[in-house]
């Protein structure tokens, strides 16, 4: 017996960790899990370059946001194309593209010819390459496991990337700091190599629910008559049919749209003009908000399903927004990490449990469409989201982060009067 299959022989009998039992499933865990990591010096060292290179919190905004605008505009694409063809493919081709321009950064940076607007035509195609991914990755997980470990599934995807937020962003502001951003931007590249090899080795694909052939071959009867525009206003009247479906959308638009510009701008802000540490603390607060969201989903994906999911989710949302209300007025580095590492316990633990809900109540045939929603719900208004905080976080950071706050908790006040939430158990 090999090394691997003995390791997952020792923990059958732990609900978390069955899906590595499954082989396909356990080469798309471990090829995310590396590109995740490198995710992480990606982020840390473009926020570090814009900032070197023009020192606004604006030009940050303005360049994650560019970013966030193709991924937005072309995500439901991106999730209809998923439930046609094979959702492997669609990650290998955009893990693949990635790779590319993260390269061509990488060379740009270590000849210093890198300027403002290579940046922006990267994270336009960058963003335009994540639209086809995320859906995919979101489609082909409910299709490599069965539905009693389907929980345990999200929990190590998901478990994983929030530890490569715990374990990335320090590292990454550290080797920053003693060596420079090339070397942050070269792991990324290498990341994403790897990445594109483990997609390539997964071979025979033994789905649980209908899923699309992995010849590529159209998925479904539906898809066959449909053209893409139709297949998409198929997916839109699906999920807007459904109320509890809804709801939670809107949900998970306004907390995004209140959260992403905020946190990811905000930060970068408070490290660079309030804290000491600069990169480093930048790091760290990352890094905190990893290691609680870790937390959060490795609880949820032991313990099954709770019970009252959507009054868990009501709940979290609120303290979501005290906890970016707080962010705005902590004097020091050490509290933000206190707060930042709270709000990420409340998020991972509700984010496992509501996206097994909704993986389990959509219809299989629709499941791309969907997940493709959530991730528009999630980052289709981020582009307003990064170009208002990065406006904001210039003139006055906690201002900026008590409107976003309080953003949040009037989401939650109306939502706990909609009886679709309440009543998800």
């Amino acid at each position: 017996m090999s090394v691997a299959p003995r390791v997952i022989h020792r923990l059958r009998g732990f609900t978390l960790w069955q899906p590595l039992e499954v082989r396909n499933f356990r080469l798309l865990w471990l090829g995310e899990s590396v590109s995740l990591l490198g995710d992480q010096f990606h982020f840390v060292a473009l926020t570090w370059l814009v900032l070197r290179l023009t020192g606004s919190g604006l030009a940050l905004g303005t360049v994650l946001m560019v970013a966030a605008i193709p991924r937005a505009i072309f995500m439901l694409v991106g999730g209809a194309m998923s439930d046609w063809l094979s959702p492997r493919m669609l990650m290998l081709v955009s893990n693949a593209a990635r790779a590319v321009l993260v390269t061509i950064i990488t060379g740009l940076v270590l000849f210093e010819a890198i300027q403002l607007w290579h940046l922006y035509v990267m994270a336009l195609l960058f963003g335009l390459a994540d639209a086809f991914f995320h859906p995919a990755f979101m489609r082909i997980v409910p299709a490599l496991v069965s539905k009693e470990r389907l929980e345990a599934g999200n929990a190590l995807v998901r478990g994983t990337a929030k530890l490569s937020v715990l374990v990335g962003p320090a590292p990454a502001g550290l080797l920053i700091s003693a060596v420079g951003i090339v070397a942050a931007f070269g792991i990324d590249a290498a990341s994403f190599v790897f990445a594109t090899f483990a997609l390539w080795l997964m071979k025979g694909i033994s789905r649980h629910s209908p899923s699309p052939q992995e010849d590529g071959m159209v998925a479904t009867e539906s898809a066959q008559k449909n053209d893409l525009l139709a297949s998409i206003r198929e997916g839109l009247r699906y999920a807007w049919s459904d109320p509890a479906i809804r709801v939670v959308l809107l949900i998970i638009a306004a907390i995004d749209f209140a959260f992403v510009g905020p946190f990811n701008v905000g930060l970068a802000s408070l490290a660079d003009h309030r804290f000491v540490g600069g990169a480093a603390a930048f790091g760290m607060m990352l890094s905190m908000w990893g290691g609680g969201t870790l937390l959060g989903t490795l609880v949820a994906g032991s313990i099954g399903q709770p019970r009252h999911r959507g009054r868990l989710l009501l709940g979290v949302t609120g303290a979501l927004g005290a906890g970016l209300s707080l962010i705005g007025i902590v004097p020091n580095v050490a509290l933000a990490c206190v707060v930042i590492g709270g709000m990420g316990i409340g998020s991972g633990f509700v984010n496992v449990v509501m996206l097994a809900w909704l993986q389990t109540r959509t219809d299989p045939k629709m499941m791309g469409r969907v997940m493709s929603l959530v991730m528009l719900a999630s980052l289709g208004l981020a582009p307003l989201s990064f170009a208002i905080a990065g406006a904001l976080v210039d003139l006055h950071a906690t201002l900026m982060f008590a409107v976003a706050g309080m953003i949040v908790l009037v989401t939650a006040a109306w939502s706990t009067t909609n009886p679709s939430v309440r009543t998800i158990d």
